[in-house]
């Protein structure tokens, strides 16, 4: 199937640290396991060759995933009055946030904590070979992320055998939450930020920055913003504002507003190609 390409760069948007399931393959095409399906993708100078085991409704699902019915660049014109960002803006051209699973965010981020890319990827991959189902795609065994179903009656134990360490009790505690309210990711989408996010941090084990990130890249909402140890170090650095929390929400709200968090990814961004170049 071919897609219009408009304006997407796949490798800066599926490499920039917001998923865990793709690969680059040999022919400069990228193979994601996506929701319910994988799908193989490959960019030319103004579409995008796509294929999958699942060919119903593939456009409608790429073209949601990699959220291109979103006006970025009316976005990026609200984002460049900040003297940061005016200059290098350029930099993030076709980057996009990923709309991704509610779900698949909600166990993976509370996994990402404390963790690297290589081992999340890894623990995610195990969870999927052993409760996701199988599915076969130009040769090879793919396993999709698994359901809430699949793990509903998962033992913290059996969790513990996947190499989660700590975090084995916090997937539990998530896992029950869903239990308690078969709706409670639609109770989530239904809050305000400010209210989701307090929502998210009363599960255990799950602070602001894993909280954020399963609303930023599980729900889209481009308001909210993980902060971590580069952001406070970048934000107090570029904007003197103190290296303190409170005061780096205050400011990131104050200054991009709706758009905090696709600003701080933006900084990611362009950070990460200075060090290229």
């Amino acid at each position: 199937m071919k897609i219009k390409k408009r304006d997407l760069n796949l490798y800066d948007t599926l490499f920039s640290g917001q998923c865990f399931r793709m690969t680059l393959e040999s022919d400069d095409s990228y193979t994601v396991i996506l929701g319910d399906r994988v799908i193989n993708i490959k960019e030319y100078d103004d579409y995008l060759e796509v294929t999958s085991n699942k060919e119903d409704m593939l456009e409608e699902v790429v073209l949601s995933y990699f959220d291109l019915a979103r006006d970025y660049e009316v976005i990026n014109k609200v984002l460049v009055k900040n003297k940061v960002l005016k200059d290098s803006i350029h930099l993030c051209r076709g980057y996009k946030i990923l709309r991704q699973d509610k779900f698949e965010m909600f166990i993976t981020y509370i996994i990402s904590q404390n963790n690297n890319v290589k081992r999340i990827t890894g623990i995610v991959n195990r969870l999927s070979e052993r409760y996701g189902k199988r599915v076969s795609f130009r040769g090879k065994s793919y396993y999709l992320f698994p359901s809430y179903q699949e793990l509903k009656d998962v033992s913290v134990e059996e969790l513990r055998s996947l190499g989660l360490g700590f975090r084995d009790k916090y997937v539990r505690s998530a896992l029950d939450k869903i239990k308690e309210n078969s709706l409670y990711l639609e109770y989530i989408d239904s809050l305000s930020t400010k209210d989701a996010l307090k929502e998210l941090m009363s599960i255990k084990g799950v602070g602001m920055k894993v909280a954020s990130c399963i609303l930023l890249f599980g729900y889209s909402r481009l308001d909210t913003f993980p902060i971590d140890t580069w952001v406070r170090h970048f934000v107090s650095k570029n904007f003197n504002v103190r290296d303190n929390i409170k005061d780096i929400v205050k400011f990131m709200e104050s200054e991009f507003g709706e758009y905090s968090g696709l600003a701080i990814q933006y900084f990611f961004h362009i950070e990460r190609n200075k060090i290229k170049e």
